[in-house]
């Protein structure tokens, strides 16, 4: 018995999102006949798909996701915020995020002074601490945006991807218990069932990670914080980052984020050359 090769697979999983690691042939013969069936069969369900998105525009499933999102976010009295792709190293600094760090060696540094953010808190942490000088309620902020880092390839990891972060500064309430009905109300508007655990970080120590089926797509955390001094913050909070496209491959059955992120090779899973 044999099964198909690691390029065999690879070739169908790029068009297709089935499990074919399991299936066995007599010979190599009845193999590859099989895999030109398959082939065939993923190729036309991918130009069909196509073809519907072309005679049916729509949005990218990308931005549905995050449109669901924001308006879930804005009705419970969120703040949508937009701040700068790059930062600087000091505010990676107050981030411990420093050459003795292993994050450090996963940064896109410009210059000696400057990156693109590998994460949204550093700039998040500057935004609530300066709404806070403006209120004395609850400081309920979020961003959309993309973020950078080196990544060795995988199914779950793109250099540039799309994160959307939360916090809630002097939370109305318990901060873990806020949290975690921030958690649900994202993941209503994703439309995913998920479980919680928690998890030791190398940022934020412990965090509560979010997970569909095994896979992680967010990590969120409590203050007061050890990081909290660094950026003048000292009362209770509550945040949580979710990757968007790790949601949008659970949400659509998708083998890769690449094919639910920015590409110029998938256009909402769907593989264009």
């Amino acid at each position: 018995m044999t099964g198909f090769t690691d390029p065999q697979i690879q070739h169908l999983m790029e068009y297709g999102d089935d499990d074919y690691s399991d299936l066995d042939f007599q010979d190599a013969a009845e193999r590859d006949r099989q895999f030109a069936k398959l082939m065939s069969k993923t190729e036309a369900a991918n130009d069909a798909a196509i073809a519907d998105m072309i005679a049916s525009p729509t949005r990218h499933d990308l931005s549905e996701l995050e449109c669901r999102i924001r308006d879930a976010l804005v009705a419970h009295g969120f703040i949508e915020v937009r701040t700068p792709t790059i930062i600087s190293t000091q505010q990676l600094a107050k981030m411990t995020i420093t050459p003795e760090h292993d994050l450090y060696k996963q940064v896109f540094f410009i210059d000696d002074k400057r990156a693109l953010r590998p994460m949204l808190a550093p700039n998040l942490y500057v935004v609530m601490r300066r709404l806070r000088d403006h209120t004395d309620g609850p400081v309920k902020i979020f961003e959309i945006g993309q973020c950078f880092r080196k990544e060795s390839k995988s199914y779950r990891h793109l250099e540039e991807f799309t994160m959307m972060n939360l916090v809630d500064m002097g939370p109305d309430g318990d901060p873990t218990e806020c949290l975690k009905e921030y958690i649900a109300i994202v993941m209503e508007a994703a439309g995913l069932d998920y479980t919680l655990s928690r998890e030791e970080s190398d940022v934020y120590v412990e965090t509560l990670d979010v997970e569909v089926n095994g896979t992680e797509v967010a990590s969120g955390a409590v203050g007061p914080h050890i990081l909290d001094p660094a950026h003048d913050v000292h009362e209770p909070w509550a945040g949580v980052g979710f990757g968007l496209e790790r949601l949008l491959m659970l949400k659509n059955g998708k083998s890769s984020v690449r094919k639910t992120g920015k590409s110029n090779t998938y256009l909402n899973g769907c593989k264009l050359d």
